[in-house]
């Protein structure tokens, strides 16, 4: 009796499997979460929220060990693999690509493969552009309007690598192009900053996250910004005269991913996780989440009613073609980026 009974103890106390998430904010929430668990109750679910350079630095530092599934930008994968190997290679025969937007799922494929192995499948994806008051800024169209005089001291910009690209495009350049000649885009950078310098008084602040960003733009302190179109869009519930802007030189446009680190403990689970999202049900709570859009067919009209018409109201059928998707990163790359910035901030 007492080994019946310690067994039974023993079956009944027995932990479920982990599957650990490295991913960004709101891309895990716990109402998913919680259907999942729900539906899977053999799977506990472990979420570490985290940002592109992170999950790439805890991966290095690893091997590729601690997680079992990560969310990396889609051109950050080949690249980091080719210099590190932490990932595994997605097995696409477990993965539900039938749900997937073609477009989105070819991209990801060709920028996240690496000696015929593909890394990554899309989950969301979006766009960085203007973010303007039509009542004020009515005019500002393409990145460097957010120099114009007529607005000083009423825009704002984040110091990373998206203005620097978006401020290329908008002097005639095509930044991606040059990612492998580091001489070209060095020479490309240098009049980028340049050319932020010179803008710099025209700034009321460099916002450092959505937050900050918000509270300019809802008090009226700016009436145009660089951001994030997921921004502009929550933003517009609370002002309906803040709209996103496209900018005419094209918007910036990146995908989120999923990857299985190279150690990773749990690969049937992440695959369960990977085609839960996937589901229409459960794309509609994402998307609310994120604000964001799921990278499954029709993802659009999935979205949060205010969402989806503001997302129908900002691109023509010439905005979304002309949207420059981000090119893999290639080594030097960051370096070159990151100089320029520390210029740009140090200039007075």
């Amino acid at each position: 009796m007492a080994t019946l009974a310690t067994t039974i103890i023993s079956v009944a106390g027995a932990k479920a499997e982990k599957l650990r998430i490295l991913t960004w904010g709101g891309y895990a929430p716990d109402e998913v979460i919680s259907l999942f668990e729900k539906e899977y109750p053999d799977i506990e679910v472990e979420v570490t929220l985290s940002n592109n350079e992170e999950m790439i630095a805890k991966l290095r530092a690893t091997g590729g060990s601690g997680f079992d599934l990560v969310q990396p930008g889609f051109n950050r994968v080949a690249a980091a693999q080719a210099e590190y190997n932490i990932y595994k290679p997605i097995d696409l025969s477990k993965v539900n690509v039938d749900a997937l937007d073609p477009m989105l799922l070819d991209k990801v494929k060709a920028d996240a493969s690496l000696k015929g192995e593909v890394y990554s499948v899309p989950f969301d994806w979006g766009t960085s552009g203007l973010m303007v008051d039509k009542t004020k800024a009515a005019e500002a169209r393409d990145w460097l309007d957010l120099c114009d005089p007529k607005f000083k001291g009423r825009t704002s910009m984040r110091l990373k690598r998206t203005i620097l690209v978006g401020t290329a495009f908008a002097l005639g350049e095509d930044p991606f192009a040059a990612y492998s000649d580091l001489d070209a885009y060095r020479k490309i950078l240098d009049a980028v900053a340049d050319k932020l310098i010179a803008c710099k008084a025209n700034l009321k602040a460099y916002w450092q996250g959505g937050d900050d960003l918000s509270a300019l733009m809802l008090s009226g302190e700016v009436v145009a910004a660089e951001t994030w179109d997921a921004t502009a869009f929550k933003l517009a519930a609370h002002n309906p005269n803040i709209v996103y802007v496209p900018p005419k030189s094209g918007a910036l446009g990146w995908i989120d991913t999923f990857s299985l680190p190279r150690k990773g403990k749990a690969d049937e689970a992440a695959y369960k996780w990977i085609n839960f999202v996937y589901r229409p049900d459960i794309v509609k709570k994402l998307s609310a989440s994120t604000g964001s859009i799921i990278a499954v067919k029709d993802g659009i009209d999935l979205l949060p009613d205010n969402v989806r018409a503001s997302v129908k109201g900002s691109f023509t059928k010439q905005d979304l073609a002309n949207i420059r998707f981000a090119a893999p990163i290639q080594p030097g790359v960051e370096d070159l980026e990151g100089k320029a910035l520390e210029r740009i901030k140090a200039a007075n």
